[in-house]
């Protein structure tokens, strides 16, 4: 009976890569550049908070055993402050490594006031870098944002 309930509950648990996704991406992260797949100017309000000149250089922090986590905005010419959010990560694709991480912005208490959230594409993570894309369509065309961060 006891080996029965060990097996349903290891099936129940995360994948072994996920597991290891969130131990790496513990800690503390700066977001160093935002890029776009195309160029010219855009007017991007990123998580529904801020420009990208405001993230760039915001500082990251992950917690994954409960999946809460804090950035900070401190450009002066932006809204500055600390942030909350939830986090999951979840694994889309064995064969190429690439996960779905869906950030949901939250109170100091993180509960979330708007229920809004965002599903990322985790595309890298490595001990020292991650990129997170998001992939919209501007005027009819493809179009992605790649926020790309490196390990505190």
């Amino acid at each position: 009976m006891f080996l029965a309930l060990a097996i349903v509950f290891s099936a129940c648990g995360a994948s072994k890569t996920v597991r290891l996704s969130r131990k790496v991406i513990k800690g503390s992260w700066t977001l160093n550049t935002i890029t776009y797949s195309a160029a010219g100017t855009y007017n991007v309000t990123l998580l529904s908070d801020a420009t990208k000149e405001c993230f760039e250089g915001s500082t990251w922090q992950f917690v994954p055993n409960n999946n809460t986590g804090t950035y900070a905005i401190s450009d002066a010419n932006c809204s500055a402050g600390q942030r909350y959010f939830v986090f999951t990560i979840q694994e889309i694709d064995p064969e190429t490594g690439l996960y779905d991480f869906l950030l949901k912005p939250t109170n100091e208490k993180y509960k979330s006031d708007t229920k809004q959230g965002f599903r990322l594409k985790l595309t890298s993570l490595s001990d020292s870098v991650m990129q997170w894309q998001q992939s919209l369509t501007v005027e009819g065309k493809p179009f992605t944002i790649s926020m790309n961060f490196s390990k505190s």
